[in-house]
Formats: C-alpha cells, sequence, structure tokens
C-alpha cells in the first residue's frame, strides 16, 4: 500500500461520507399526494379496521406505477401520521396509517399486542392486492407502533421487507412490562391514560368524562393500589382493566408474555433487514440490544443496531433530565435518515446504508460522558458524548471488572477481607424509595425520565425538596474514590449480590451512578443516573417460578441494569446505590409473600446486603481499555 497516498484517501473517503450523509437530508419531494381516509379493511374474523392511505399523485391522480409501502399500526389515532403520510407519499412510497384492533376508528376490542401479528398479516395481504401497491412493504413506528412491527415480523407477513423498530414494545415479561419479576408502572400509567382516549369506552362522552376524571387523579389511585376488579373507573372499560389486573398479577415469565418474545424465540422473526433503534434512558434499552444479539446471530439479512443518549422516543433530542450531551447527539432529520433505509431496501437505490453514518456499520453506539462538567447557558450539565462506529455488541475488547461493595460503603476491585459482613436496612413499603428519572416511557404525570441528579426537586411529587437520595437510611451507597483515570464502561451490566431479609419476599433494588465531584457551577456535585434495576426476590432463581425466601437465609441473586455507555471522568466516583424500592417506577412489594396484585397488608422489612469473602457481593462492569 501507498502510504504517501493515505491523506488523500481519507480526505477523499471523507468527502465521499459527508456527501452520502448529505443525501440523508437532500432527498427532495417528487410527488404530490392524495389521500384516502377511513378505508375499513375486513380482518380474517370480519373486524374492519380503519385506514388511510396517502398515496403520491400528479396533477391530481394518482400515480399509475406501482409503489412500495410504508405501513404504520398504531393505539394512538391514525390521524396523527398525517406529516409522516405526506413525506413517504411524495417521495414515491404509499403510506398506510391503520388504527389498531379496538382502538380510534377501528373495530373489535383491543388487547395488549397479542392480535397485532395477525392483524397485520391480513392488513398486509390486502395492501399486496391494491392496484396501487408493488407488494413490498416497510414498516414505521415507535414504541407501541414498534412493537407492531416485531409482532408482524414474528408472524412471517409475506409481504414485509423490512422493519425500523424504534424503542419498541418486545420481551415483555423479562425487561419490558415486568422486570425483574417486578412490575413496570408505567403501563399502569399507559393503562389509565389510554382508557380514558381512543377506547370503545371513550365513545360514549358520559363514559368519556368519568374515565377522563379517572386519569385526572391518578396520583390519588397510586396510593389505593392493587387495583381490584370493578373497584374503580376502569370498569367502564373492560378490556384495559382486564389487561391490567392480569399484568399485574403476572410475574411469571410465560406463555402470558410470549407475544414479541424475540429473545428467547428468535428463529421465528422473518429473516429480513432489521434495523434497531434505542437510546441509553429509554425503558426498552436492554430490550433493543437483546434483540440485537439475538437477531443478528439468527437472522442471514443484515441487522443494524445505534444507540443514543435518549429518552423514549427522542431520537431528535440532545439534551434530556438535567444534562446536555452535546449538539451531534441528536438526529435533526427524522424522516431522512429512515428514508436512506427503506430507499436501499425497498427500491435498490444506492445509499448511504452500510457507507456512512448512522448506518457505516452494524453498530452505532453514542458515549456519553467527555463534556466539562459546566453549566449550560440553559442550565444543563453538560456531560457530553460522542457517536462511536462498532461492529458487534456487546463489543469483543470489553474487559468485565467486578467492583465489590465493602463495609465502609467504599466500592473497589479487591474481594472483602472480612470473614462475616453484611449492612442491614429498613424497606417500608409505605415510604418508598422515590423514582429520580431513569429509564422511563409512558410516565406522564407520575414519574420524569432520563439523566437526573439523584436529589429531589418540585418536578417529583414524592420528593419535592432538595434532599439527596443517599441521605435516606434505607439507601446504601456504595462508591469508589475518586479515579486516577478516566473509566469507560461499555455494555450490559450485573449486580451480584448476597441478600437475606425478615420477610418472605421483598425486593432488591441497585443503581449506577457518575458522581461529580464539586465545581464552580455545581458546588454541591452532580450525582447523575446512569441506570437501574430491579428484582423481586421469589423470582431470584428464575423468571419462569416463583420460589419465596426463608427468613434469615441468605441467597445470592443477580440484578440486570439497563446497558450503557458512559466515561467516568477522572476524578469523578463510581457509585452503586442498593435498596428495595424505586417507586413509582415499580410497583411495591409489600413484603408479606402474597399472591402479586392481591394483598391486602403492608409490613416492614429488615434486608440485609453481604460483602465478604464468601459473599462477595459486586457490579461487574463491562471496561472497555483505553486506546482499543
Amino acid at each position: 500500500m501507498n502510504f504517501r497516498a493515505l491523506p488523500l484517501l481519507l480526505l477523499l473517503l471523507t468527502l465521499s461520507s459527508q456527501r452520502l450523509e448529505a443525501q440523508l437530508v437532500a432527498r427532495p419531494a417528487e410527488y404530490d399526494f392524495i389521500v384516502r381516509s377511513n378505508v375499513m379493511v375486513v380482518m380474517r374474523d370480519g373486524v374492519k379496521l380503519a385506514t388511510d392511505i396517502y398515496l403520491p399523485a400528479k396533477n391530481g391522480a394518482v400515480v399509475e406505477e406501482k409503489v412500495p409501502i410504508i405501513l404504520t399500526r398504531t393505539p394512538y389515532g391514525k390521524a396523527g401520521n398525517a406529516g409522516p403520510g405526506k413525506y413517504y407519499a411524495t417521495r414515491g412510497y404509499a403510506f398506510v396509517s391503520q388504527d389498531t384492533r379496538g382502538r380510534y376508528q377501528s373495530e373489535g376490542v383491543w388487547h395488549m399486542i397479542t392480535d397485532d401479528g395477525r392483524d397485520g398479516v391480513d392488513c398486509a395481504a390486502w395492501i399486496g392486492k391494491q392496484p396501487w401497491s408493488n407488494g413490498k412493504i416497510g414498516m414505521l413506528g415507535i414504541s407501541y407502533v414498534g412493537g407492531t412491527q416485531h409482532a408482524m415480523a414474528m408472524e412471517r407477513a409475506p409481504e414485509l421487507v423490512t422493519v425500523i423498530p424504534v424503542d419498541a414494545v418486545s420481551n415483555t415479561g423479562q425487561r419490558g412490562m415486568r422486570q425483574g419479576g417486578a412490575f413496570e408502572m408505567r403501563f399502569w400509567n399507559w393503562i389509565m391514560l389510554n382508557a380514558a382516549k381512543g377506547s370503545s369506552a371513550s365513545q360514549d362522552p358520559a363514559k368519556a368524562a368519568i374515565l377522563k376524571e379517572m386519569a385526572d387523579n391518578r396520583l390519588e389511585y397510586l396510593k389505593h393500589i392493587p387495583l381490584r376488579k370493578g373497584m374503580t373507573p376502569l370498569r367502564l372499560a373492560p378490556e384495559f382493566e382486564d389487561w391490567l389486573i392480569e399484568a399485574m398479577n403476572h410475574g411469571a415469565n410465560d406463555e402470558f408474555w410470549i407475544q414479541n418474545n424475540i429473545v428467547e424465540y428468535p428463529e421465528k422473526y422473518k429473516d429480513i433487514p432489521v434495523y434497531l433503534v434505542g437510546g441509553w434512558y429509554d425503558s426498552w434499552a436492554g430490550n433493543t440490544t437483546a434483540n440485537y444479539v439475538a437477531l443478528s446471530q439468527t437472522l442471514k439479512s443484515p441487522v443494524y443496531l445505534i444507540m443514543g443518549p435518549w429518552i423514549h422516543g427522542a431520537q431528535s433530542g440532545d439534551s434530556h433530565g438535567q444534562v446536555y450531551f452535546g449538539k451531534e447527539a441528536g438526529i435533526a432529520d427524522q424522516g431522512a435518515w429512515r428514508l436512506a433505509w427503506y430507499d436501499k431496501w425497498l427500491k435498490g437505490m444506492d445509499t448511504a446504508v452500510g457507507k456512512a453514518a448512522p448506518y457505516a456499520t452494524k453498530v452505532r453506539i453514542f458515549v456519553m460522558g467527555t463534556g466539562d462538567g459546566t453549566k449550560t447557558d440553559k442550565g444543563l450539565l453538560n456531560h457530553g458524548g460522542y457517536w462511536r462506529e462498532e461492529h458487534e455488541w456487546p463489543l469483543k475488547r470489553t474487559v468485565y471488572t467486578p467492583f465489590y461493595l465493602h463495609s465502609d460503603g467504599v466500592l473497589k476491585k479487591t474481594v472483602p477481607s472480612e470473614r462475616w459482613a453484611s449492612t442491614s436496612y429498613q424497606y417500608d413499603p409505605r415510604n418508598p424509595v422515590p423514582t429520580i428519572g431513569g429509564q422511563i416511557s409512558s410516565g406522564d404525570g407520575i414519574m420524569v425520565s432520563g439523566a437526573w441528579d439523584q436529589r429531589g426537586n418540585t418536578n417529583f411529587w414524592n420528593w419535592p425538596k432538595p434532599i439527596p437520595l443517599s441521605a435516606r437510611n434505607d439507601v446504601l451507597v456504595f462508591q469508589t474514590a475518586p479515579l486516577a483515570e478516566d473509566v469507560e464502561v461499555t455494555g450490559e451490566i450485573e449486580v451480584k449480590l448476597w441478600v437475606s431479609s425478615s420477610a418472605l419476599d421483598t425486593d432488591f433494588t441497585a443503581k449506577l451512578v457518575d458522581v461529580y465531584p464539586a465545581s464552580t457551577d455545581y458546588p454541591n456535585g452532580f450525582d447523575m443516573l446512569i441506570g437501574d434495576a430491579i428484582l423481586r426476590a421469589r423470582f431470584r432463581d428464575s423468571l419462569k417460578e416463583e420460589n419465596l425466601m426463608k427468613v434469615g437465609s441468605v441467597y445470592p441473586l443477580t440484578i440486570k441494569l439497563y446497558p450503557t455507555s458512559n466515561v467516568f471522568k477522572k476524578g469523578h466516583r463510581i457509585r452503586v446505590d442498593i435498596s428495595s424500592s424505586n417507586f413509582p417506577r415499580f410497583d411495591l412489594n409489600p413484603n408479606t409473600g402474597e399472591p402479586l396484585n392481591q394483598h391486602r397488608r403492608l409490613v416492614i422489612a429488615m434486608n440485609a446486603i453481604y460483602h465478604d469473602q464468601q459473599h462477595p457481593s459486586h457490579i461487574l462492569l463491562p471496561v472497555v481499555p483505553k486506546g482499543k
């Protein structure tokens, strides 16, 4: 190789990359468009689903050539997709937006995701027969709407060619609607909100008013969990009440949660190009990376992954919570970066896919934490970060490094020397540790997502005073000395504990925190939440079977935190917080051992964490060596 030519080669590659990235925002509209609204598409059981169709047009008429299709199936009202409909239709696609079963203008009874595979197949078959269709379908959507993509791919719809599931519903019994056996209260909130709008019951003005009143008083209803059938206005929307009660009752990861279980059944997924999109602060982050591992090992078609520093559905954002990640953190043109993918797989065009960001390589991650830690003019912590191209997940060069919990609250790499040591604390479900940020979606009105200083403020209804969570007696804090050098943590994270309890069942929670030292802008420092998780002790051996504890016995258990990529800078501390509640992120454990969501009592548990030679509790961090 002529190394003298290398600078020129790099320049040409850079210019080529810039031209390809320019394509992501440059492809102009070519057509006008025509909308056909409220077309009722018949499913195999006779139920009709309301559908809007946006078609490319010229001179007031639909173009004669058959075109590929972008399909979105939504429980949030198809009318909300007018913007994407126009965008894709004017660029030579038919855009189809459909209300899912039992939602808004569609007939039938709503069920959580479980009808969307079959209904998606029927919808795709109908699309394939239309005179404007070339029979090639790509799908679009975030969250639940991303989940309808997974459902259709697992049903292997013949017309389906590619999907871009963003922050998508999947693996709901593992780390989605339940996490470590605990129920994610964001779905309690989702039901309370969505039963009041778009449901069959909400079509009746009188019922709609009662359901809205219930939704408006959600914080009061939080105080009266568990939910009991027929005892709240939710009975007016029985399909919503039935699902929520069963979901809160049903802790085991079994057939109830099988829909969109990609991790355990990747072979069901259709072999098509998949572009998985997630964020480090998204509620589905752990499933997004897990799906990448499962699908990339199973499918022959290309599987791509991008993980940004985003909260749920916020891929264009450069900040959230109290933290700024830099102007490069967001993807500015949300239409263009998807369009290049669709153009590649649905139209056969030569695009940036496989050549330039954001899909130059199979894996693209945002490494957080390289900012200067000052306060921006908007009052945000400049945590910073940068994009990096990778070729696999988890990274092969990772050095999995245990940091051990010690009696003096220290976190370090050496195993404890004590023969017997533990720290006990009292968990009172009447006074739970409040949720301050984190990997949350559908938290509207009860939770706030993202990266927050772990101190109270008025954004948090149950911890409004400026008191750090570390001041609570039921939060055990273990932290390193100030770091002598930067430490990059990128990958999947586990906390292994040895525990005991005075209760037959209780919860254990873990948080990873990046502790900023005191500075001019932050004289009290900044305890930045990186990620958290929970494990219900009855599921310590398996998420599929319950096994209550014996009082006083010591048990090992593993809490799986969300994946991340963060540089803990020199002078910072790595911190792990251990407790037994994180509310209302997760439902409260009453400590009684009663069947889930059927308790009548609350008792105080005395819980203990062991950290000695025989019980070396630790966090296992995926450390990326410098320069590799």
